[in-house]
């Protein structure tokens, strides 16, 4: 049974998912399942995210567990390790997952990934961000929106 709580952030609601004492889902849209406002390890992933906002917080420290297939568990392994503050391209994942040739999986996988900011799909650009700089068409695609992609990268200082 997954745990819900709802965590008012500058970029509006966000509703954080447990199961089995791990995190399940971030997302800005409603999940299935009991509120549990009082769940120490939503209050502890609510304090985290609210430190992230103000700036207190670069690495989210918490068991994780997002529902996808092995390639894109093995994105978001990696999407972790982009530090904050830094970027990096969808083709610089797909090397770093063994796959050079899968830039568009890599956006898939983006795409899919149930743990927005904890897990920061944010931080993965197009390519053309080396020649073109941080101009729309360089930043991608965003599930969340380009305007909440640039608030998180301005948060961190990329922009």
């Amino acid at each position: 049974m997954v745990l819900v709580k709802c965590v008012l952030t500058p970029i509006g609601k966000l509703y954080v998912g447990a199961e089995n004492e791990q995190i399940v889902a971030l997302d800005m849209s409603r999940l299935e399942g009991d509120e549990a406002s009082n769940h120490p390890l939503l209050c502890e992933a609510a304090r985290q995210l609210e430190a992230y906002f103000s700036k207190k917080l670069r690495t989210f420290s918490l068991p994780l567990n997002p529902s996808g297939s092995a390639f894109q568990k093995a994105v978001w392994r990696e999407l972790c390790a982009i530090p904050y503050g830094e970027v990096r391209s969808y083709q610089e994942i797909a090397c770093a997952v063994g796959n050079a040739k899968a830039s568009r999986a890599v956006g898939n996988a983006n795409n899919k990934n149930p743990l927005m900011i904890i897990v920061p799909c944010h931080r993965v650009l197009s390519h053309s961000y080396h020649t073109l700089g941080f101009s729309p068409k360089a930043l991608g695609g965003y599930a969340f929106g380009l305007e909440t992609k640039q608030y998180l990268l301005r948060l961190e200082g990329v922009l």
